[in-house]
């Protein structure tokens, strides 16, 4: 069974993470499958692409695949990762990525669904950075993502609480665009993607790349670059994350010590 599968119709591209046994789950395998949907769209020539999870999902992605975390004393989210990558392709894909969202969206699910242009989601919709249950240091780019889009105090709520966020919160903080019935979800996205597709295509991609490099314009110095650097590497050198990728996997709560 192929974990992505995609189809372009009238210049729309839609791509579907098709691994709902494991929750769609970013592993390397489904990484590798968005990548080559993404690539043959492109070549396709579709105007905009629709990111999504099959009809009654109940959990859109679940973020990362824990079990390909690397071992404790290693950053788990390196610049050069498939995930990483994988953003990058997003953001850098040349026509607009609508992310239509039912059911959870987890971690780096999150991430990933932040990372697309516009977001359309239903009532069942919900929004959680999950890091810290498992003892994770988040990379300073993601964090800078979130701090982007949902402001500072937002983005310290989600990510210390690790609790989910309704859709309609989602909206009220302009993480969805909009929030739609379930059963006029697709309708209303397909709709949505057909409004892009009728403007110019050169102008979409060129307004695209410039909301891209004018959300950059927060430079960090050298100096604070390397002290994030050695603040996340005490994380992932701690015995609380080695605890946290012990218990998941033993399918129970981590005991952190603050170690």
């Amino acid at each position: 069974m192929s974990l992505v599968l995609s189809e372009c119709d009238e210049g729309i591209g839609t791509i579907t993470l098709n691994n709902p046994e494991r929750r769609n789950c970013l592993s390397h395998d489904l990484i590798r499958d968005l990548f080559a949907a993404f690539d043959n769209l492109e070549q396709s020539g579709v105007r905009v692409v629709i990111l999504r999870a099959p009809s009654g999902t109940k959990v859109w992605s679940a973020g990362h695949d824990v079990n390909e975390l690397p071992k404790p004393g290693r950053d788990p989210l390196p610049y050069n990762s498939p995930f990483e990558q994988l953003l990058r392709r997003v953001q850098d894909y040349p026509d607009p990525v609508i992310a239509m969202i039912e059911g959870g969206v987890w971690g780096g699910g999150c991430d990933l669904a932040l990372t697309c242009d516009i977001l359309v989601g239903c009532e069942t919709a919900t929004f959680a950075m999950t890091p810290a249950k498992i003892g994770i240091p988040y990379n300073p780019a993601g964090m800078i993502h979130f701090i982007n889009v949902i402001g500072l105090n937002k983005a310290k709520e989600m990510f210390f609480t690790a609790a989910p966020m309704t859709a309609s919160e989602a909206l009220n903080l302009g993480i969805l665009n909009h929030l739609v019935a379930i059963a006029e979800l697709e309708s209303f996205t397909r709709e949505l993607a057909g409004k892009i597709v009728r403007n110019s295509p050169l102008a979409i991609r060129a307004l695209k790349q410039e909301f891209r490099l004018l959300s950059k314009g927060h430079p960090i110095d050298a100096e604070t670059f390397e002290k994030i650097g050695a603040i996340r590497r005490a994380v992932y050198d701690s015995k609380d994350y080695r605890e946290g990728i012990l218990a998941f996997h033993e399918k129970r709560r981590p005991k952190f010590r603050g170690e």
